[in-house]
Formats: structure tokens, C-alpha cells, sequence
């Protein structure tokens, strides 16, 4: 794979969307980014860690963050912008500075696609899978859930990414359209999607 390949991946709740972007992170030798991020950005803006958690990847439209909006970020002085906004930028930020470095790595979500949309190095990825699936994925990886609250929790995630990343991206949160493989990775298998997708991405942006 050529030196500046970014991929992206998106990914729904219980798929396994993390585990494989971190094996391929590891596969293909390149730095891996998911909550990572988070604390990078923080650094770089100087927001206070505690904000990315609390509003990552979190939809304007929800009432309990929309109640939120008053609570404005002191760290960068700046009154006129919802804090909301203030990380989703800061992010947004980061994600081109690490595409600016000209080094690979791997990205979950956070709109990655969208904010990379003008580079020509990305590969954009969605990761999906059947629900009953995710739903037993799920139950087995957190001792402290039972199927119906993996559902729940699942549905629940699934409709907090899409409605982030439809705010704020021009593409649909899990639309074919919107990106270039989508993959169904617990059929395929977590590994052999880790497989695929360095293939791919040698084959697409060869050395």
C-alpha cells in the first residue's frame, strides 16, 4: 500500500468495526486512531479531555444535548460556538493534520470520510452486519448484557452515529453510496475482513 493511504471506517454498533480497524492498523504497520483521537484532538485544541467523551460522535439534535448548548468551551475563548461544535471541528482539524503529515493510518468514524473528502489517498469503508449477529457479539463481549439490552444499546448507537455524522457530513451514514467497500465483516469473518481490506487497499494505492 502506498506511504499516505488513510482508510476510513464506519461501522455499526456490535459489527466489530473497532477490532478490525485495529488488527488492520497492525497489519498494515500504521498508527490506529479511534478514541485515540479524541485525546489527540484534545491536545491540539486545548478543550478539556472530558468534552470529547461526553460529546463524541453526539447528535446536535438531541435534547439532552441540545439543553446543552449553553455550556460553552473557556479553554479557546470563544463565546459565539456550542461546545459541541468546538470539538466536531477540533476533530475535524486533527483528522486533516494527520492527512497533512502525508503517513497511513486508520480512522474510526467521526465523520473521517467526510473530512478527508478532498484527499485522494482514502479508502472509506462501512462495516455492517445481520442485527441478530451484532446482538450475540455484543452479549458476549460485555458480561453485563443480556440480548435485550444489546439491542437496545445497539439500536440506540446505530441511530446516534447516523444522525452525527448526517448532521454534519454530505453523505449518508451507512448509504453504498457513500463509500467505496461496504462489508457485512461477521460473515466474512473479523480476520479475513482485515485481509480483504489490506488487499484491497494494496491493490487500490500500490507502492
Amino acid at each position: 500500500m502506498k506511504k499516505g493511504t488513510i482508510i476510513t471506517i464506519g461501522r455499526q454498533c456490535g459489527s466489530g468495526g473497532h477490532e478490525v480497524g485495529k488488527k488492520l492498523a497492525a497489519k498494515l504497520g500504521v498508527p490506529f486512531y479511534d478514541k485515540e483521537l479524541l485525546r489527540l484532538a484534545a491536545e491540539q485544541s486545548g478543550l478539556a479531555p472530558e468534552n470529547f467523551d461526553m460529546y463524541d460522535e453526539v447528535p446536535t439534535s438531541s435534547l439532552l444535548y441540545s439543553l446543552s448548548l449553553g455550556n460553552y468551551g473557556m479553554a479557546m475563548g470563544q463565546y459565539d460556538m456550542p461546545i459541541h461544535q468546538k470539538i466536531f471541528l477540533a476533530q475535524f482539524d486533527t483528522i486533516q493534520k494527520l492527512a497533512d503529515k502525508g503517513e497511513s493510518c486508520v480512522i474510526i468514524g467521526r465523520c473521517a470520510d467526510y473530512a478527508l473528502a478532498k484527499r485522494e489517498q482514502v479508502i472509506n469503508v462501512f462495516l455492517r452486519a445481520d442485527p441478530k449477529a451484532r446482538v450475540e457479539r455484543l452479549v458476549q463481549q460485555y458480561a453485563d448484557l443480556n440480548a435485550k439490552k444489546a439491542a437496545d444499546q445497539m439500536v440506540k448507537t446505530d441511530k446516534r452515529r447516523a444522525a452525527y455524522h448526517n448532521f454534519y457530513a454530505d453523505t449518508r451514514w451507512g448509504s453504498p453510496d457513500s463509500y467505496d467497500l461496504m462489508i457485512d465483516c461477521l460473515k466474512t469473518g473479523i480476520d479475513e475482513t482485515v485481509e480483504l481490506l489490506a488487499t484491497y487497499a494494496a491493490l487500490r494505492f500500490p507502492d
